[in-house]
């Protein structure tokens, strides 16, 4: 007899700021934020306390990369412009984001977890699904388990849904925050699941809630009870029919331990918008950096790629993106660099820019083409 499918999501709280209060306890309790660009680090004073910058401090295009409970409770989220949030809590702390720390401790908090449940599918720097079907032990005593692993090996907390599928299981994550515990199952969905809001589902959109909230449907269980033959005239046959089986919990997908990246990217936005012409020597620096940094990247995942895109968004807001295929696979920064000036030259540049991005895709393992040939200079050519 199969066992019945046992499948964890493990989310990290709030984990930028969560990594910075280890670094600066003094700031629990109080609203933090982390994101903004060229942010000072906080300064220790003589008296203990931390000096910080505030977000009413902030003057740039920067967006919120996380923030502590308290400062969610005034309304500051991720992805929110801080110009925005500073309207909201002018006199939250603001730190900067310090990425290479946070790879280190999601490096560890998933080999704490692997060493007890190896069948991990990663989902991101602050994210896992886990499967826990073939491992022996209650479930919520082996989920707890798992976060006093983390908590060791990181000093941090995380929050663990165990449900029999992944779609579940990703909602549950969420429903204790944090250092939140939920297992349910089947039998479970009309209590816990079904009077949440449709947008709790991952894969509805605000686009989707959007559209279902005009049709009157604003929780899960709403969704369940709505025909499934009406979504599919609503939303199409695919989305519709997927639509149906979510509400009622339905997820076949399988714990994926292994996939290869399809492509690879680099892109900053600007903090004031740049000329094509005007600045030109400066674009053309932040042009060869990302280069050279998908050149980089690319080096690390063992991997080469054909198709060499770019990515403008102007000031006013409209994106463009052009894509050159090379006959051979490359990951050499200079031919990247040749094959993106050549997409520059067929999109407008008349406009400020607000973003620049280069993009390789159509990705090969190394073992699967032919090494580089060393290429020669490439001036700029916008």
């Amino acid at each position: 007899m199969t066992a019945p499918r046992r499948i964890a999501h493990l989310d990290m709280d709030a984990f930028y700021a969560s990594v910075e209060l280890l670094r600066y306890p003094t700031l629990r309790g109080q609203p933090v934020v982390i994101g903004g660009r060229k942010m000072p680090a906080p300064l220790p004073m003589p008296d203990g306390s931390l000096r910080c910058a505030r977000l009413r401090d902030y003057a740039g295009r920067g967006v919120v990369t996380t923030s502590t409970y308290e400062a969610r409770a005034l309304g500051v989220f991720s992805g929110m412009g801080i110009m925005k949030a500073a309207q909201l809590a002018p006199e939250a702390l603001l730190l900067p984001a310090d990425f290479d720390e946070y790879r280190r401790l999601s490096r560890l908090f998933k080999a704490a977890v692997a060493s007890i449940a190896p069948q991990i599918e990663d989902r991101g720097i602050d994210e896992i699904y886990i499967d826990l079907t073939e491992l022996d032990g209650e479930t919520r005593a082996l989920a707890q388990r798992i976060k006093q692993a983390v908590r060791d090996a990181t000093g941090l907390s995380c929050s663990i849904g165990v449900c029999p599928n992944k779609l579940l299981a990703k909602i549950c994550s969420d429903l204790e925050k944090p250092n939140g515990l939920t297992v349910l199952g089947m039998d479970d969905l009309p209590t816990r699941i079904w009077p949440l809001p449709v947008r709790k589902i991952n894969g509805i959109g605000p686009k989707a809630e959007g559209k279902l909230k005009a049709l009157g449907i604003d929780t899960i269980g709403q969704l369940a009870t709505a025909a499934p033959e009406w979504l599919i005239e609503q939303f199409g046959a695919n989305y519709g029919h997927w639509l149906h089986q979510a509400a009622h919990g339905i997820d076949e997908r399988e714990i994926v331990t292994h996939s290869d990246p399809k492509s690879i990217s680099r892109e900053t936005t600007f903090e004031h918008d740049l000329h094509p012409r005007q600045d030109r020597a400066r674009l053309s620096e932040i042009f060869t950096s990302l280069c050279q940094r998908v050149s980089e990247d690319l080096l690390r995942k063992g991997c080469q790629g054909k198709t060499i895109g770019i990515k403008l968004r102007y000031d006013d807001f409209s994106t463009v993106t052009r894509d050159l295929t090379l006959p051979q696979a490359t990951r050499d920064a200079t031919v990247i660099r040749r094959a993106a000036g050549e997409c520059l030259k067929r999109v407008p540049l008349a406009r400020r820019l607000r973003l620049l991005g280069v993009r390789v895709s159509a990705l090969q393992l190394d073992g699967d083409t032919p090494p580089d040939t060393p290429q020669g200079e490439l001036p700029f050519n916008a």
